[in-house]
């Protein structure tokens, strides 16, 4: 286990396992990773809007994307609010039983058992040091530092809800979504909506976002600022141009 950098080392919330896996095993998982790869492409499963850990796709793809959707709508004359989500222990909340629910509409009876059983019956032990743990089954979560680990939380976020009114943003465990209109509440609207939807989809597939690291800002052209203006609401005072 590894200590998370600036995190105390007395909470055992401050250290992040990884997986420490045989050579040949990793050369099975890449193998494996091909197929699986191909399947996924073949029916569709991820969204456009997922750029985390797919080929031809990077972390600048999508900040480009979102810059240019926030730029666009500054040129519109249009208010962008926006909120920035990020999963607590995402790769290590993984629900199995989810997983495989959504692992067998999009892949083969053989490529499905394999990869069930890649996931059952795992086990772990923590060395610190000198000293060990008991031997301990895991109930969730993908392999941390695993080949597969990266497509198979993807599959599993990738029914995440969507909105024409808004905009989405994916990175892995990282997620933004816009709403553009030129009426504040038109917009404010349409992105609570779409949070009550996601709300709704992190409780039915047993994740937790983390508040203290997620954001939600305001974004707006002001031609002629004036913060002393007594005519001003809170909500303006808070947008970020």
């Amino acid at each position: 286990m590894f200590n998370k950098p600036g995190k105390p080392p007395d909470d055992p919330a401050s250290f992040r396992p990884i997986s420490l896996l045989p050579f040949f095993s990793k050369i099975c998982e890449k193998l494996i990773l091909k197929r699986l790869s191909s399947h996924v492409i073949l029916n569709n499963v991820l969204p456009h809007s997922q750029f985390g850990f797919r080929c031809k796709h990077s972390t600048i793809h999508q900040v480009h994307r979102v810059v240019d959707a926030i730029s666009s709508s500054l040129e519109k004359k249009q208010y962008c609010t926006s909120v920035f989500l990020d999963i607590s222990q995402a790769f290590d909340r993984v629900w199995y039983q989810g997983l495989l629910f959504k692992l067998r509409k999009c892949l083969p009876s053989a490529l499905y058992l394999l990869i069930k059983s890649y996931l059952e019956n795992r086990h772990f032990q923590i060395r610190y040091g000198t000293a060990f743990s008991n031997m301990s089954t895991i109930n969730a979560g993908v392999p941390q530092g695993g080949i597969l680990s990266p497509i198979l939380f993807n599959i599993f976020v990738s029914d995440q809800p969507t909105l024409p009114d808004t905009l989405v943003a994916d990175y892995a465990d990282d997620k933004a979504i816009l709403s553009m209109h030129k009426n504040p509440d038109i917009a404010s609207a349409a992105l609570q909506l779409h949070l009550d939807l996601m709300a709704d989809w992190y409780k039915k597939w047993r994740i937790s976002p983390q508040t203290f690291k997620s954001l939600q800002p305001t974004h707006k052209r002001s031609l002629h600022p004036n913060p002393s203006r007594e005519s001003s609401t809170q909500a303006e005072k808070n947008m970020v141009s």
